[in-house]
């Protein structure tokens, strides 16, 4: 008998192979503009101040820019776990504040930081800082002078850019090369066994 490769499976693997390589390249790809991205970050503290986007872009975000937010009106406030600038467990106030118009753009305020949850006193203002990453609104900006007694809130660092593609790239290559021996190791197994087969007949 003759030890054919099994068509179908071996397209079916080769093509997973190949997809999980492709997989691993562009990662390597978005690891090396996240690398730039992060030095821009870095360079970002050096840099003017910038007006406060109103419609922030998700890819191509400000972060680590000065900036000010006119804050017309508090329309609601949260309270996040955070740390203050000296380290502190606690909480950080975020305000929501209404920017331009009953129904303009609003901001997210880091307006400082407290050891409880409470909703601080305070009707808006014109507040300075720094732009960092927010979970639900791509930006915030986090107060250098905190307001209503706050203390500060410790402020956004690098670390808070998540930078995993390099080590998703190695998972990837990884997983085609188990992918491709167990293949390997399979059809070895399946020639080993057709070999026999053939011996008994």
């Amino acid at each position: 008998m003759s030890k054919r490769l099994p068509i179908f499976v071996t397209i079916l693997v080769l093509a997973a192979v190949a997809t999980m390589i492709g997989l691993g390249v562009w990662q390597l790809q978005r690891a090396e503009w996240k690398n730039g991205l992060l030095e821009t970050y870095a360079a970002a503290s050096d840099m003017p101040p910038i007006a406060y986007p109103a419609v922030p872009d998700p890819v191509n975000a400000p972060y680590f820019r000065k900036s000010s937010v006119n804050c017309l009106e508090v329309v609601g406030w949260r309270a996040t776990s955070g740390r203050s600038a000296d380290g502190q467990s606690g909480w950080a106030h975020i305000a929501q504040c209404r920017t331009a118009g009953a129904e303009g753009p609003g901001a997210q305020v880091v307006a400082g930081w407290s050891e409880r949850p409470d909703d601080p006193q305070w009707d808006g203002g014109v507040v300075n800082g720094v732009i960092a990453p927010d979970s639900r609104n791509v930006i915030r900006l986090v107060a250098t002078e905190p307001v209503a007694g706050l203390r500060q809130s410790q402020p956004p660092a690098l670390e808070d850019i998540p930078n995993n593609h390099l080590s998703y790239a190695v998972q990837w290559f990884l997983f085609a090369g188990i992918a491709l021996v167990i293949f390997l190791l399979a059809l070895r197994g399946r020639n080993k066994g057709v070999a026999q087969s053939a011996n008994l007949s």
